[in-house]
């Protein structure tokens, strides 16, 4: 390969015909990373539908263009915020599989985080946000059945677990997963309803009285 055809190859055309070096990946990342970080800002005042490309960029502190160079459209924003909280929960999931704790007390440990995933006004907003784009979006259904799936497998195995090691009573472990996993969408969502029907602390509470209820 001769210099000039390294060199189109470490540079990208920018819309005004201009070449510009091209990005590192990690740089590349974590610049993507800020609109994401600023579309969480945004949702938290006024929710996904009424949010606009303009006002990302505003809050991020970058150019209409450089939006355009990570997503293609809105849309995207909103599967990639998606899954940047799926990621964060992951984390939690990993840190709870290395930590030195009975499986229950993973189940409950998850719980709270949940519980306390569902105290921020951004997080409340998007899941309803995403629900409601789900009826009409097939991609969007798509990434939160995946992402649902994962964790209802992780929650299985922890269920099973604890079974097995006689924690808890004999119980369909899937069934169980999904329980779980449905209370802390279920609830998200009439929080974001009725902000005052319930305090968060009391729904830990009563989370770990069920689980208790299910101890063998």
């Amino acid at each position: 390969m001769d210099d000039l055809s390294v060199d189109l190859i470490d540079q990208e055309i920018q819309p005004s015909g201009r070449r510009m070096p091209r990005l590192a990946d990690a740089e590349r990342s974590e610049r993507r990373q800020q609109l994401v970080d600023a579309a969480w800002r945004c949702v938290a005042r006024r929710g996904f539908p009424s949010l606009t490309v303009d006002e990302v960029c505003d809050e991020a502190g970058v150019s209409k263009g450089a939006f355009y160079t990570y997503f293609d459209q809105k849309q995207e924003l909103l599967l990639a915020l998606i899954q940047d909280e799926a990621a964060a929960t992951q984390a939690v999931m990993r840190d709870l599989e290395q930590a030195h704790a009975s499986s229950v007390d993973r189940l409950r440990r998850f719980a709270r985080a949940m519980i306390e995933r569902g105290e921020s006004p951004a997080s409340l907003q998007i899941r309803a946000d995403m629900w409601a784009e789900m009826s009409s979006n097939p991609t969007v259904k798509r990434t939160w059945a995946a992402v649902v799936g994962e964790r209802r497998a992780v929650l299985k195995g922890w269920i099973e677990e604890s079974i097995a090691e006689g924690e808890l009573a004999p119980i369909p472990a899937n069934a169980l997963a999904a329980i779980v996993l449905s209370l802390g969408d279920g609830l998200m969502l009439h929080a974001g309803l009725d902000p005052g029907g319930f305090r968060w602390v009391n729904v830990q509470k009563a989370i770990d009285a069920l689980l208790q209820g299910i101890e063998s």
